[in-house]
C-alpha cells in the first residue's frame, strides 16, 4: 500500500462511522509497549504510523470475545465523553483499537492514590453518566462487566467505561458466571444470577455492579477480602453487602445521601433498585455540592435539598406498590388503568382499608390519574387528609404525578394545602422543588402558606432560589414578608442559594425585594463568599453594586477574594479590589489571596494581585511563602511569574527550607532552573543539612543533580546523617547516572 492510497484509506475511516475499520499490524509502530497482562488478553500501547496517535491495542484470546467486538465497536465510535472511544478492529493479532487512557485504571489508582471526596463524587457521576447513555440506546446495550479494571482515567482523572457490550448474558446462566468469575468479576454480580430463574439478565443486573463500584470508590477497599467465590456468593444471595461502616469517618453530610442510593441500587430486589437515568441526577446533585476542602477552609459544606425517596419505586408511592393477594383484586384495576372494572366492584369496604405502607384507597385512586375513580372513592367518605407511613396525602401523590385536576377536587373536598409529611414537606415544598409554575399558582391561590419550613427549616423560596426556579420565586416573593429566612443546616438564606449556583436573576429579584447582601450564614460566610467561590462572576459584581463588604471574613477568615484567588478567578479578582479589597488579609492559617493562587496553579491570577500589591513573600502557616507553595505542588508557570515579579528565592520556611529545596524534593526540573537563573542558594541547607543536591538524589533526578553541579554546588557538603549525596546515591537503586554524575 503507498503512503498517499494509506492516507486515502484513513480519511474514508474517518468519515465513515457505518463501517467498521480493520487495521493491519503494519500500520503501526513496531514498538508495542505492554500495559497490562489479564485473563482475557494483553493491552498494548502502541503509536498509528500516518495518526501519529499514541491507542491501545486489546488483544483477546477468546474467539467469542472478538466476535463480539464488532458490536462494542460500533457503540465505542459514538461520541459520549464518559465511554471509551473504540477505533476499530484487528484481525492479527485479534485486537480492538481504541484511545490509550494515561492514567490507566480506577483499579490501580484507588490502591495508589487516597481521593478527595469531591473527586469520589465525580467518579461516581461520571460512571452514572456513561452507563445512563448505554442504557438510553436503541436497544439498550447493557455491559454486565463493569469494575473498577474497565473504568478508565484520563490525565485528569475523568473515567470513561471501556468494554461494555463484550458479554452479552446469552450463553447458559452456568457458563456466564464461570465466564465471570474466571475474570474477577464475580463481586459484581447481583444475587438474582445465582438463581435458578432461565431469565438473562436485566439493566437492573449493571445497577447492581455500579453498587459496588461506587463502594469501592467511596471505601477505596477490596470487597469480600479473602473470600472464595462460594463465600462471596451465599453472602450475595443471603443479602448481606459490603460494610458500609468501611467508609472513612471523615465523610462529609453528603456522603449520607449518596450512601442511601448505593444500599439503593444493591437491593436484593432488582425491581427496586433504580433506573440509571434517575441516578444520574442524583450523582450529579452530590458531586456539584460538595466542594473541593483547602486545607485550614473549615467551614459548613453547601447544602442541597433533595429527596431521595423520589428516585426508586418506593413502597410508600401506590403508583409503584405490590398489593398482597388480599387486596390485590380493587386496586390492581387501578394500576392497571382498568378503570371501567374498578367502578364496578368498588364497594364502601374498600374505602376504609389500609394497604401496604398505610397507603388508603384514594392515594391509589390519586396515583391512578382517573379523575371519576378518585370521586368516587370521595363520594364514599374516604378520608381526604390520611397520610402514608411516609406521611404522604392523596394530594401530595397527586401532585408528584401532575394530575391537576385531581389536586384541585381534593382541594375542593377539604385536602389540607400546608399538612406535610413527616420531613415537613407541604404540598408547596414538592411543587417548587419540580418548579412547577401551574402547582404552585394553584397552592398559593389556595391558602398554602408561602413560607413554611420543613423540619430543617427550609422554606419553598430556599428550594426555587437554589434549583433556579425563577418563575417559582416570582410567584413567591409577592406573598413573603422575609426573604431572609435561614435553613437550619447551614444558616443560608435563599440569597445564599442564588448566589452560590450562579442564577442572577433570581438574585436580582432577592435584592430588590430586600434580602441583605451582608447576611452571613453558620460560618459566618456571605453570598459573595459563595460566588466569589464558585465563579459567579456576574453574580459578584451585582452583590458590590449592592453594597456587599468586600473585606467581610468568614469564620475561617476567608475573604471573598481568598475564594475567587483561590479558584483562579481573575475577573473577580480585579472586581474585588477595585472596590477595595484589600490582598494581604490573612486567613487564620495566615494564607493570602496570594498564596491560594500559588497553591492552586493560577498564574494571571498571581499578576493581577501582585499589580494590586499582594505581597509576593508574605509568610504562611509554617512560614510558607507563595513560592513554596508553588515548589511544592509543582506549579511551574506559577513559580515563573513569582520570580520574574521579584520574589525572593532564598527565604526559609520555618524547617530552613528554601523554594529550591522543595522544587529538588519533587524533581521538579523547570522550576530548579528557573530558581537558579534568579541567583537561588543551591548549597543552603534545612534543619537536617540536607542542601537541594541531597533531595535531587533522593528524588532520583539526574537533570536536576547534572544543573546543581554546574552551577557550583558542593557536592561533599554532608548532612546530619552524616550523609554525602555520592553516599545516598549509591545506596539507593538504579542510580548509576546520578553516581557518575557525582563521581566525574
Amino acid at each position: 500500500m503507498t503512503e498517499s492510497s494509506s492516507s486515502q484509506s484513513v480519511s474514508s475511516r474517518a468519515e465513515s462511522l457505518d463501517r467498521i475499520v480493520y487495521f493491519k499490524k503494519e500500520e503501526f509502530e513496531v514498538d508495542w509497549v505492554k500495559v497490562s497482562d489479564r485473563s482475557f488478553g494483553q493491552v498494548y500501547k502502541v503509536k498509528l504510523k500516518l495518526w501519529r496517535e499514541q491507542c491501545a491495542v486489546k488483544t483477546f484470546s477468546s474467539a467469542d470475545d472478538y466476535r463480539n467486538m464488532a458490536q462494542v465497536c460500533k457503540i465505542g465510535r459514538t461520541k459520549l465523553k464518559y465511554l471509551i472511544s473504540n477505533y476499530g478492529l484487528c484481525r492479527d493479532p485479534c485486537a480492538i483499537v481504541m484511545e490509550y487512557m494515561s492514567r490507566g485504571s480506577l483499579d490501580n489508582l484507588l490502591t495508589t492514590h487516597v481521593l478527595m471526596w469531591p473527586k469520589k463524587f465525580q467518579m461516581i457521576h461520571e460512571v452514572a453518566m456513561g452507563m445512563n447513555f448505554l442504557h438510553s440506546m436503541k436497544p439498550p446495550v447493557l455491559n454486565l462487566n463493569l469494575k473498577l479494571s474497565n473504568i478508565l482515567l484520563d490525565d485528569h482523572l475523568h473515567v470513561k467505561i471501556s468494554d461494555f457490550g463484550l458479554k452479552r448474558g446469552e450463553e447458559s446462566k452456568m457458563a456466564f458466571i464461570e465466564h465471570l468469575s474466571s475474570r474477577g468479576n464475580i463481586s459484581y454480580v447481583p444475587p438474582e444470577a445465582f438463581t435458578q430463574n432461565p431469565e438473562p439478565p436485566t439493566d437492573k443486573y449493571d445497577v447492581y455492579s455500579f453498587s459496588i463500584v461506587m463502594w469501592e470508590i467511596l471505601t477505596q477497599k477490596r470487597p469480600y477480602p479473602g473470600m472464595n467465590m462460594a463465600e462471596i456468593l451465599i453472602r450475595v444471595t443471603s443479602g448481606k453487602r459490603p460494610g458500609v461502616e468501611k467508609i472513612p469517618d471523615d465523610k462529609p453530610q453528603e456522603c449520607e445521601d449518596m450512601i442511601e442510593l448505593m444500599q439503593q441500587c444493591w437491593d436484593q430486589d432488582s425491581s427496586q433498585r433504580p433506573a440509571f437515568s434517575d441516578t444520574v441526577w442524583m450523582t450529579e446533585a452530590l458531586s456539584d455540592v460538595l466542594k473541593i476542602t483547602i486545607p485550614g477552609i473549615e467551614r459548613n459544606k453547601p447544602s442541597f435539598r433533595l429527596r431521595l425517596s423520589k428516585l426508586r419505586r418506593d413502597s410508600s408511592d401506590p403508583a409503584y406498590e405490590c398489593s398482597d393477594s388480599s387486596d390485590q383484586s380493587i386496586h390492581t384495576y387501578l394500576e392497571q388503568k382498568d378503570f371501567q372494572s374498578f367502578k364496578e366492584v368498588l364497594r364502601k369496604e374498600h374505602v376504609s382499608m389500609s394497604f401496604r405502607d398505610d397507603n388508603s384507597l384514594l392515594h391509589h385512586a390519586a396515583a391512578s390519574g382517573d379523575v371519576e375513580s378518585v370521586q368516587m372513592v370521595l363520594n364514599m367518605g374516604a378520608l381526604v387528609n390520611c397520610q402514608s407511613v411516609r406521611g404522604y396525602t392523596p394530594l401530595i401523590v397527586a401532585l408528584l404525578r401532575t394530575y391537576y385536576d385531581i389536586c384541585a377536587l381534593l382541594i375542593d373536598h377539604g385536602a389540607d394545602v400546608n399538612l406535610g409529611d413527616h420531613d415537613l414537606w407541604t404540598p408547596l415544598h414538592f411543587a417548587v422543588q419540580a418548579g412547577n409554575d401551574r402547582a404552585v399558582r394553584m397552592l398559593l391561590d389556595h391558602k398554602a402558606t408561602a413560607d413554611a419550613k420543613d423540619k430543617d427549616g427550609w422554606t419553598p423560596l430556599h428550594l426555587a432560589a437554589q434549583n433556579g426556579h425563577e418563575g417559582v420565586v416570582r410567584l413567591l416573593l409577592p406573598r413573603l414578608v422575609s426573604v431572609d429566612e435561614q435553613e437550619e443546616t447551614s444558616g443560608r438564606t435563599s440569597l445564599h442559594m442564588a448566589c452560590m449556583y450562579g442564577y442572577l436573576n433570581i438574585a436580582k429579584l432577592l435584592l430588590a425585594k430586600g434580602a441583605d447582601p451582608n447576611m452571613t450564614d453558620s460560618d459566618q460566610a456571605t453570598a459573595l463568599h459563595l460566588a466569589a467561590e464558585e465563579g459567579h462572576f456576574r453574580v459578584a459584581r451585582l452583590l458590590v453594586t449592592k453594597g456587599a463588604d468586600v473585606n467581610r471574613v468568614n469564620g475561617s477568615n476567608y475573604s471573598a477574594l481568598h475564594f475567587a484567588a483561590l479558584r483562579g478567578c481573575t475577573g473577580i479578582c480585579r472586581l474585588l479590589m477595585n472596590h477595595g479589597a484589600n490582598p494581604n488579609f490573612t486567613t487564620n492559617q495566615k494564607w493570602t489571596p496570594m498564596h491560594l493562587a500559588a497553591l492552586k496553579g493560577h498564574p494571571e491570577t498571581v499578576l493581577i494581585l501582585e499589580e494590586n500589591k499582594g505581597s509576593m513573600d508574605a509568610r504562611g502557616q509554617g512560614g510558607w511563602t507563595p513560592l513554596h507553595l508553588a515548589c511544592h505542588h509543582m506549579q511551574e508557570e506559577v513559580v515563573a511569574v513569582l520570580l520574574t515579579a521579584g520574589a525572593n528565592p532564598n527565604l526559609k520556611e520555618d524547617g530552613s527550607w528554601t523554594p529550591l529545596h522543595l522544587a529538588c524534593n519533587k524533581g521538579a526540573f523547570p522550576s530548579t532552573l528557573q530558581l537558579i537563573a534568579k541567583h537561588a542558594d543551591v548549597n543552603a541547607q534545612n534543619n537536617s543539612k540536607d542542601t537541594p543536591l541531597h533531595l535531587a538524589v533522593q528524588a532520583g533526578s539526574a537533570p536536576i543533580v547534572k544543573a546543581l553541579l554546574m552551577n557550583g554546588v558542593e557536592k561533599h557538603a554532608i548532612n546530619s546523617r552524616g550523609q554525602t549525596a555520592l553516599a545516598l546515591a549509591q545506596q539507593q537503586q538504579n542510580n548509576e547516572d546520578i553516581v557518575q554524575l557525582l563521581n566525574s
